[in-house]
């Protein structure tokens, strides 16, 4: 590996996404050239599998160093979003073959930020530079008693949005002058699903499997669902095991209800009348309230901060409905967007200068 000069650091951060690949350079902490590569459905179609879809990401990813005139060899690291893998601490990892091999043979699951690592690698071998992965979602630092579900034979699983849930906590305990470390807090990625979880001394001790489903009511997401209720419908033969898990997970909360996973849409209806996207969108409001309320009693009412981030903190109306019936709990502090890309940069830029530990998978 060649020797890389000390900061400012170049740094490349790679996100493939479901329909689209984000791609940023920084400088350190500065987003010099950045990128949001769409994907159309046609275009993905040919992939039987995502890992197939592996050397096109790649290739948008050269073409977009090509693009800006940026020489691989100048890189410093690159970071990618990291993937479905086994449960792991927090932290920045080094990109190695165990890693490679979890996320190729999706042993965990399959899911296009399991693309992140493979490229990252491939582009750092390339540069001489070192490859990295951040926070992935699957981030567990679960207590105990938040793992039991109500019967052995099925385990909660931690599955979230780790990157940004923690980029978030940390910004937000930087604007109280404190470190996140020192505070409890309790953190809601409001997205096309939402995850919320008990922040305490820098550990997300209990959260919703956002990605199956579990939690509030989503855009894209069911949210819990009565169990005796779900376990007759899986049995009436409506629907196929793949189908309804679509349904739960992708085609559930507001696109069941209103057809649509647009804010701006359902604002638009419930202001001309339409009860049926209001109840739903009050809903959401009552279902996150309610699962940002239940930490309350996860972090035994020691809470410091509740903290709102993701693409739907943007929508005042949502925050402001979620607030009137939090705020008693903690003041809050609304980071809204996802700072998936900026969260990457920061982490790799923390490894090269020294002040992250580098995990090994």
């Amino acid at each position: 590996m060649s020797s890389k000069p000390r900061s400012p650091y170049r740094i490349l951060a790679v996100n493939p996404g479901s329909t689209s690949t984000k791609v940023s350079l920084f400088l350190d902490s500065e987003e010099i050239h950045a990128e949001s590569i769409h994907h159309g459905v046609e275009e993905l179609a040919a992939y039987r599998r995502i890992l197939d879809q592996a050397p096109f990401r790649e290739s948008t990813v050269r073409s977009f160093l090509l693009q800006n005139a940026i020489d691989p060899a100048s890189l410093s690291a690159v970071i990618g979003r990291g993937g479905l893998m086994r449960p792991i601490e927090s932290g920045v990892y080094a990109v190695n073959d165990a890693m490679i091999e979890d996320l190729t043979s999706a042993r965990f699951g399959e899911h296009a930020s399991n693309l992140g690592a493979i490229i990252a690698a491939r582009i750092a071998a390339d540069a001489g530079c070192p490859a990295y992965i951040a926070d992935p979602v699957v981030v567990d630092e679960l207590e105990e008693a938040a793992r039991l579900s109500g019967i052995p034979e099925i385990e909660r699983r931690s599955i979230f949005h780790a990157l940004n849930q923690k980029s978030a906590a940390r910004e937000a305990a930087r604007r109280r002058n404190s470190r996140y470390e020192e505070l409890n807090m309790i953190v809601a990625h409001l997205g096309g699903g939402v995850s919320v979880g008990a922040h305490r001394g820098g550990r997300v001790v209990d959260v919703n499997n956002a990605l199956d489903g579990d939690g509030p009511l989503a855009p894209e997401r069911s949210g819990g669902l009565p169990a005796g209720q779900l376990v007759e419908l899986a049995l009436s033969g409506s629907m196929t095991p793949a189908d309804l898990k679509k349904r739960i997970t992708g085609r559930g909360g507001l696109v069941a209800y209103c057809g649509t996973n647009d804010l701006s849409e359902i604002e638009r209806r419930m202001d001309a009348g339409d009860t049926r996207a209001r109840a739903a969108f009050e809903a959401m409001i009552y279902q996150i309230s309610k699962e940002i309320a239940t930490h309350g009693a996860t972090l035994s009412g020691k809470v410091d901060l509740i903290v709102l981030t993701g693409g739907m903190a943007w929508n005042k109306r949502l925050v402001e409905g979620i607030l009137r019936r939090v705020s008693f709990l903690a003041p809050a502090e609304i980071i809204p967007g996802e700072r998936e890309m900026i969260s990457l940069a920061e982490a790799a830029r923390s490894a090269l200068c020294g002040d992250a530990v580098v995990r090994s998978y």
